[in-house]
């Protein structure tokens, strides 16, 4: 049987490199005793910050010492945990942190209210003085929020209470990437592997059928038998979020999560309707889908498996990696040898799951250290290419901006996040299509574009609705059970499936398994990211410049996302974005659909 390894018997050469943070954890330790011992002196600043702009700036220049120790201590921390979520050490040293965090924020929460009590004129005044000349954006964009500041006292309660408030998020965690097991299963080939959350997507991918709804099933088992559990924590967070949206003075717990990227709520219901009006071309690629299968009926297990088969998808790390690299090439030399040299020799990145691993993929960077990229890589799993493609955009879109801005603005938002993320896997897809001359390959990655769009702007959005009607109930005062959540989950899987689905009932139960969930309205940032990204991977392929793309993997958090967008030549405003991107999707339907009685005559 095939076991996943314990996290000791990975390779170190497979397992990223930790020691451009801290050498040794007992390094950690002495820069966790400094924090101890330094974050209190903020202090001497209290009830000062009106005396001048050049006081500001020196309280600023202390918080930023802080803010960055606290990011080295934070991602040392977290990276540990997410390679092993059972390793003791690791679990302490992050609960410690957490619990000290607790009170560096209670310690700085007088920060923003003395800030936005100085008087308007005054203000203006600081933001001219030199003495700030590094601090006018961050500033401009700390004084948008003062109508929602509040005062020291209860900006004190907040800071106290963030930790119990929002550790629904890691009692989710633990308990699906930890407390909760799948037992195995046997593979189309007669294998019997254990069933996780990372192998999960591989089962799908299986051509026997029965394989995947025998995987889909036994996986959605376990879930049932915690599902009371994770829709009360997921109620919790829902609450959370409400909670701080109130608190803070905002209408709706969604547009507080707008707010600070002053992100109009028009763009995000635009992305909704746009879709919404788009489906039939989806019914129709689930249709193709069932048929080239050959299957009666389809169901959401049926929907992963490649249609074409008999494809060589089985590519291995250093494969991976060239493939990515090359198909960021009208990116420039410099963009691409410094990828592969982190991805290959850097050890940016941990490369294959282990036993306690966080489950998926995810980048994550600071200011000092590499880009660091956590994957669950699997060879048989063709997606993992393009997995590592989007990580990698991440990866590369902080080490841009962190070398082009300063500690204070180089932090840009996730809205922009996801646009360099999938604009890699937009060139992966144009790479791959120009340079194969095989038409089941062709098909192939049609079949995976399609998927990827499917699963990132039709899926996400479908999420987007969900988080927003969810909010919507528990703000109107409708209680958020187990009954009510999964009837919200299932009209929403009805309208974006269509009435030719086969609909499973455990399906519903995919809303308490989403870890997006537990920081709501994120997930639709992939949708506009996609959409964006399209746009600008079209601009890039077509002119042969990329310097207005590089400028904004450059630009950090120097502007608020749209404005930044706008520069780069995308207006995310404009639902032509998202039409564009929905508008190939059903293009490539029609392709596909040309190709596979083709690939028929031939087989």
């Amino acid at each position: 049987m095939q076991t996943t390894p314990l996290r000791s018997e990975v390779p170190e050469s497979d397992k990223w490199d930790l020691t451009p943070l801290y050498t040794s954890e007992a390094d950690w330790e002495t820069d966790f005793a400094a924090l101890k011992e330094e974050y209190a002196t903020i202090s001497r600043f209290r009830g000062r910050l009106n005396e001048g702009a050049a006081v500001l700036a020196e309280c600023l220049e202390f918080e930023k010492s802080i803010d960055q120790r606290v990011e080295r201590l934070s991602q040392f921390a977290s990276l540990r945990v997410a390679g092993d979520s059972a390793d003791p050490a690791a679990l302490d040293c992050e609960a410690r942190l957490d619990n000290l965090l607790v009170h560096v924020g209670e310690a700085f929460s007088f920060l923003s209210p003395e800030i936005q009590a100085i008087p308007d004129d005054r203000f203006a005044d600081y933001l001219a003085d030199p003495a700030l000349a590094d601090w006018t954006i961050p500033l401009r964009k700390l004084r948008r929020l003062k109508k929602h500041t509040l005062g020291p006292a209860e900006e004190r309660l907040l800071a106290l209470g963030a930790s119990a408030i929002r550790g629904h998020g890691e009692t989710f965690s633990q308990l699906t990437n930890v407390d909760m097991r799948f037992g195995t299963l046997r593979d189309g080939q007669g294998r019997e592997r254990e069933l996780t959350q990372s192998s999960f997507s591989s089962f799908l991918q299986d051509r026997e059928p029965a394989v995947r709804k025998a995987a889909f099933h036994q996986f959605y088992e376990e879930f049932s038998a915690h599902r009371y559990t994770l829709a009360s924590s997921l109620a919790a967070s829902v609450r959370a979020d409400i909670f701080h949206a109130r608190a803070r003075n905002h209408a709706s717990a969604r547009e507080a999560a707008l707010f600070s990227d002053d992100i109009p709520v028009a763009i995000y219901d635009n992305l909704i309707s746009t879709v919404r009006a788009n489906l039939p071309a989806l019914f129709d690629y689930f249709e193709l889908r069932r048929t080239a299968l050959g299957l009666p009926e389809i169901h959401h297990y049926d929907t992963y498996v490649p249609i074409v088969g008999g494809v060589k998808t089985r590519v291995g790390w250093d494969e991976a990696v060239d493939l990515v690299v090359q198909s960021l090439a009208p990116l420039g030399a410099e963009y691409t040898a410094t990828l592969r040299h982190g991805l290959l020799e850097g050890r940016w990145c941990d490369r294959y799951e282990n036993k306690n691993k966080r489950s998926g993929a995810f980048s994550h960077g600071t200011y000092t250290s590499p880009p660091y990229i956590m994957m669950n890589y699997k060879a048989d799993v063709f997606s993992d290419v393009y997995t590592l493609a989007h990580e990698a955009g991440h990866s590369m879109h902080t080490l841009r901006s962190c070398r082009a801005q300063s500690f204070q603005n180089h932090h840009y938002p996730i809205f922009l996040a996801e646009v360099a993320s999938t604009f890699n896997e937009v060139l992966l897809t144009e790479h791959l299509l120009a340079t194969t001359k095989d038409p089941a390959m062709r098909a192939f990655i049609i079949n995976r574009q399609l998927d990827d769009i499917r699963g990132t702007l039709f899926r996400q959005t479908m999420f987007a609705e969900f988080e927003r009607d969810t909010h919507a109930d528990e703000e109107s005062g409708r209680a958020l059970t187990l009954d009510s959540l999964r009837k919200t989950y299932r009209a929403l899987l009805d309208a974006y499936f269509g009435p030719r689905f086969s609909l499973d009932d455990e399906l519903e139960l995919e809303c308490l398994r989403i870890p997006h969930f537990y920081s709501a309205f994120y997930v639709y940032k992939y949708a506009t990211g996609l959409s964006a990204a399209v746009a600008l991977a079209t601009q890039v392929l077509q002119s042969g410049d990329a310097e207005k793309y590089l400028g904004f993997l450059s630009s950090g958090g120097s502007k608020f996302p749209v404005e930044t967008l706008r520069e780069a030549g995308v207006d995310m405003a404009d639902p032509a974005p998202v039409q564009a991107t929905l508008d190939l999707f059903a293009r490539r339907v029609g392709e596909l659909k040309t190709l596979l009685p083709e690939l028929k005559k031939t087989s």
